[in-house]
């Protein structure tokens, strides 16, 4: 029979090779936030922040030289806009990207369809939409293959390839996960407070906030709820194209980020 003091040390070295690795790694949240953009100048989230997604190849904006902006929306519930929102990005000829939760998927089959088949993108937003520094590693796992699945019913498109965390937290572990899996996460450089829907503002409100913060390689992000960025949408479009601005989807600024550092992709 072995003794206790050997019992202990096989114990130790049985926990350490069971444990994953993403253990190893800090899993203290960050909630993501950054200098807004003005005056056409990028948006900054800091030296620490940048290096973090570029270690995990994430981004937040693109090329601050190139006045190519990215339109994303977060799409966690529906609250009648949505479509108001395709219909202007149809008439307008611009891409955009739709990060849905399970209860979106679950609950609007029919907008979910009509986003891909009009040609946009279709995001991971995780199912459950909770904290994924406060879940483990399995949990993470089926929140986003239990989202990239049902897209997949909905849509038969296979393959997602693009995670906005919910609440805009991240964690190195959290990261390095999500890469594992297979996903790049996506922040953002351009927001503002426009989910809270018994507190909308005017059109004005959004349109001001969207241009006031624009800048060349803006990743932007609106949630569908608001009545105020539907009712803007299609005058920033038409103001940002006069300013220059030429709205392209999120595989047009990776496949640029692969060709400039084809090491990483």
């Amino acid at each position: 029979m072995l003794n206790r003091k050997v019992c202990i040390s096989l114990f130790f070295i049985l926990s350490l090779m069971i444990t994953p690795a993403s253990a190893s790694l800090s899993n203290s949240p960050i909630h993501w936030g950054f200098k807004k953009g003005k005056d056409e100048q990028p948006a900054d989230a800091g030296a620490e922040l940048d290096a973090l997604l570029e270690k995990y190849d994430a981004f937040y904006k693109g090329d601050p030289d190139k006045k190519d902006i990215y339109l994303t929306f977060d799409n966690g519930y529906e609250n009648g806009y949505t479509a108001q929102f395709l219909d202007v990005l149809k008439k307008e000829k611009v891409p955009a990207t739709f990060f849905v939760t399970g209860h979106y998927l679950e609950s609007q089959p029919e907008l979910v369809k009509r986003m891909a088949d009009e040609g946009h993108i279709i995001g991971n937003h995780s199912y459950y939409h909770p904290d994924l520094t406060r879940v483990d590693d399995e949990r993470l796992k089926r929140e986003l293959e239990k989202v990239r699945a049902k897209t997949e019913e909905i849509t038969g498109i296979k393959h997602m390839v693009y995670l906005r965390p919910p609440r805009g937290i991240i964690s190195e572990r959290t990261m390095k996960l999500a890469k594992e899996q297979g996903y790049t996460h996506v922040m953002w450089s351009l927001a503002f407070v426009d989910w809270h829907v018994n507190n909308q503002k005017g059109w004005r409100y959004a349109y001001d906030n969207i241009m006031r913060q624009i800048h060349p390689g803006a990743v932007i992000l609106l949630h569908t709820v608001s009545k105020d960025n539907a009712d803007a949408l299609e005058k920033a479009i038409k103001d940002l194209k006069k300013k220059g601005y030429t709205f392209k989807s999120l595989d047009d600024l990776t496949k640029s980020k692969a060709f400039e550092h084809p090491a990483l992709f």
